[in-house]
């Protein structure tokens, strides 16, 4: 087996993972089998229980796993579909190790960071290799190089490399190269420290790549090889690009892709980067601009709807358009200002979140779209709010709201799911990951997807109301998408509306840049259709 190893050094938020990812899509793309592990330092479990803020948005694997967002840029680039499997975290490690204490599984041994904790770590690693069967293991290290919670995985990597079932290994490391505009130069020293750093701890990187403002001339190359000890050609520089679908074409210009496969013993390995590039030029080259509102409680942060914003870029680039995103913050947006925020936007995205804060905001959003015929995609939240919304203002039931929000409110539209009550953990335990919903024959949903039965991934604890399924779809609201093995309402849409969707499941998770969401790439294409019509209709 072989493996990869990304690691990072002089400040975090480097973007070790779209780096990951791109390395991913170089390795596809020549024809290799990628699998790919996150391994997090932090002592959470998991992210499900981390603010948005602290953590920014919590991505759901298919088989239910709540996982860091790189997974989101590993799955989007890669175009695979990971596990929980792929995410280890070192609050899960430190649980395995103590319960395997406490259950008599070290015969009353001593327990260790080395090696109990090492080989906890370096287990993980193995099973995803297993249960894969990729050619390349991809590996990213959280945090940044000398953080004292990531040194058992930094030395479990560097143990990795004399394991004897590994085959060859390739250790890059991600650095910052700051530059100084007072006297117009180029810093190396803190990579040299970063790298020195990463040496001190048993592992020499066989390539950096080298962030910075602007690409690196050949003398600033040549400097890091000689103090890191890499060759020049081996010394990669990433600057910022507009579109991050950019990075893996420019990493295998500087000839990245064949540097990492002759090391691991591949030769002669052509990519195929052909689509992918023609969609990048598609991101660049389009002149139409759609002002899209996504109305959120998060938005001061956009990596809390990363996924949102990538299936947008993803639906974008399909349809030839480019899309300005006007994050408007829910708690600001009310009856007395609506107009001003929303008047000019093609479309309203409202996505997924928790708690009462802002609710009011999407209410008005929902209204507006319902009303003038705007594009509305709702996003698990975003569909309970357009439930809400239709209960309150069509059916006249003005108290109709989510006993998330109201205990007490005699019009429960949305509620509790019977398996989510009583749970007293908060962590792992909402309805996760893929389920099957069958689509409604005549529905707009049915024709969007083109087949009967979607399978979509979850994250939620509250849902449709059955008791009044009746009555809003007798006035104009459908149900348009159930599923088949608990009768949840999955999907529902507005009768005789251009496009007013909501999803109880999040989309967003399965889209891809070459293979935009259907239900991004239907909402787009309405949205472009209401900036030609140009003109609002009240319904």
């Amino acid at each position: 087996m072989n493996y990869i190893f990304v690691t990072g050094g002089v400040v975090s938020s480097l973007g070790k993972g779209i780096v990951a990812a791109s390395i991913g899509k170089l390795l596809i793309s020549r024809g290799l089998k990628v699998s790919v592990i996150k391994l997090d330092p932090y002592l959470n479990v998991d992210p499900g229980t981390m603010s948005p803020y602290q953590h920014g948005e919590v991505f759901v694997t298919m088989d239910g796993f709540e996982t860091d967002l790189d997974l989101g840029h590993y799955e989007r680039f890669m175009d695979v579909e990971l596990s929980k499997k792929s995410n280890v975290t070192a609050g899960q490690i430190y649980t395995e190790v103590l319960d395997k204490e406490r259950s008599g599984f070290y015969l009353g041994g001593t327990i260790q960071t080395v090696p109990h904790v090492t080989d906890a770590i370096k287990s993980k690693i193995f099973d995803l290799a297993e249960s894969s069967e990729s050619d390349v293991i991809l590996v990213e290290v959280g945090g940044t190089i000398g953080d004292i919670e990531g040194q058992p995985f930094i030395e479990a990597i560097r143990q990795l490399r004399n394991d004897s079932s590994t085959k060859n290994v390739f250790y890059l490391h991600l650095t910052l190269l700051p530059y100084l505009s007072t006297s117009d130069e180029i810093k190396t020293k803190p990579t040299q420290h970063s790298v020195q750093a990463l040496r001190g701890m048993g592992i020499q990187p066989d390539s950096i790549i080298c962030r910075s403002e602007k690409d690196i001339e050949d003398s600033v190359r040549e400097k890091i090889s000689l103090y890191c000890d890499v060759q020049p050609d081996s010394v990669i520089s990433l600057r910022d690009f507009e579109s991050v679908y950019d990075i893996p074409i420019h990493l295998e210009e500087q000839g990245l892709g064949n540097i990492i496969t002759e090391k691991l013993g591949y030769k002669n390995l052509t990519p195929d980067l052909r689509k992918w590039k023609n969609l990048c030029s598609n991101i660049h080259q389009s002149s139409d601009i759609l002002e899209l509102g996504v109305v959120g409680k998060y938005v001061e942060l956009p990596d809390s709807y990363l996924s949102v914003n990538e299936a947008i870029k993803h639906a974008a680039a399909n349809n030839s358009t480019k899309i300005n995103i006007n994050w408007i913050d829910s708690d600001s947006l009310s009856n007395e200002n609506k107009n001003q925020y929303l008047d000019k936007m093609s479309g309203i995205i409202v996505p997924g979140g928790f708690g009462e804060r802002g609710i009011n905001g999407m209410l008005v959003a929902a209204k507006f779209c319902r009303e003038y015929g705007i594009p509305y995609l709702g996003l698990c939240l975003g569909m309970q709010i357009m439930v809400i919304e239709f209960a309150k203002n069509v059916l006249g039931l003005k108290d109709a709201n989510s006993t998330e929000f109201d205990l007490e409110t005699s019009n429960p539209v949305i509620d509790i799911i019977e398996s989510q009550k009583g749970l007293q953990e908060t962590g792992g335990t909402m309805r996760l990951g893929g389920y099957r919903c069958s689509l409604s024959p005549e529905s707009l949903a049915r024709k969007i997807y083109g087949k009967e039965e979607i399978i979509e991934r979850h994250r939620h604890r509250y849902e449709f109301n059955d008791y009044f399924k009746e009555t809003l779809n007798s006035n104009g609201f459908i149900t348009s998408g159930i599923c088949p093995d608990n009768n949840l309402v999955e999907i529902s849409e507005i009768k005789d509306h251009p496009f007013m969707i909501g999803s109880q499941f999040h989309p967003e998770f399965g889209s891809r840049l070459d293979k935009p969401h259907p239900l991004f790439d239907s909402f787009i294409k309405s949205c472009i259709n209401q900036k030609k019509i140009g003109a609002q209709f009240k319904l």
